[in-house]
């Protein structure tokens, strides 16, 4: 049977959020070991300690949906094709930020069904901050101020802001970041580049290089009931479990859908 997403499941999926958050900020707070995967990502025992918080959490709170995560992700195509729902997790974004220890890492949980995010949600362990969002519903971000609803920008040529990432550049994006013209650079970590775009901090978050569908789910989901799109460079929203490789695309995450990004890009 489907499970339905309301605000009651959100909001229990935002206290496993939540709790795997704290276990993050429990290794945080001490000297930790880094190991690495076979395609040489950094590996924590913090990312292992969260992926079983919300491992548990989201079997017991739905047990008959499969849960897909960074730290389980070997489940055969011929296997999850045929889910229509399914819970997507990584469960410590940004664990390179989390290693530099600057606080730029998140917990993201979401629930695609028909290869969509329908809920979404962010939790940045070190603020305690958190972005939820249910598809049709709204998006919102519960901080130190409390709760406020997210609303993206209004596109402004005098006043561009592109949010990029610590960790990953390269040749591509400095073309397109050329091609822009005059604007505002803020770089930082993890799904945190969406979550400015959907809050309207920034108008777009150019990804020029590989990610995979965990890392952009749960943003995606809130960036969208904020008013934007998250898509790949040819303007198509970004779709899940779809391949039998769980690598996105290129893509853009976009604040104001009337302004054509897609003339910046690099051509082909």
């Amino acid at each position: 049977m489907a499970i339905v997403a309301d605000e009651a499941l959100l909001q229990q999926v935002v206290a496993i959020a939540r709790r795997a958050a704290q276990r993050i900020m429990e290794v945080y707070a001490r000297d930790f070991d880094v190991n690495h995967k076979a395609d040489r990502s950094p590996l924590t025992e913090a990312d292992l300690a969260a992926h079983q918080e919300i491992v548990d959490g989201l079997q017991s709170l739905t047990p008959q949906t499969p849960v897909l995560s960074e730290e389980s992700s070997h489940v055969d195509y011929q296997q999850r094709r045929h889910w229509q729902q399914y819970w997507l997790v990584d469960p410590l974004d940004g664990t390179r930020e989390f290693i530099k220890r600057n606080g730029e890492f998140t917990v993201n949980i979401a629930l695609i069904d028909c290869q969509q995010p329908v809920l979404g949600v962010v939790v940045v362990p070190v603020t305690g901050q958190c972005y939820s969002a249910l598809r049709g519903h709204g998006a919102f971000c519960d901080g130190p101020d409390g709760v406020r609803r997210l609303q993206v920008r209004a596109f402004n040529p005098a006043d561009v802001v592109i949010a990029g990432s610590r960790s990953h550049g390269g040749a591509r994006l400095s073309h397109f970041l050329d091609r822009i013209g005059p604007h505002r650079l803020v770089s930082i970590g993890s799904s945190l580049k969406s979550c400015l775009v959907a809050e309207g901090v920034a108008d777009i978050y150019p990804r020029l290089g590989p990610t995979s569908e965990w890392d952009t789910a749960a943003a995606q989901c809130v960036v969208e009931a904020a008013g934007g799109i998250l898509t790949d460079i040819h303007l198509q929203p970004l779709r899940y479990n779809t391949k039998e490789s769980l690598l996105n695309p290129e893509f853009l995450v976009i604040g104001d859908p009337r302004h054509d990004w897609r003339r910046y890009l690099p051509q082909e």
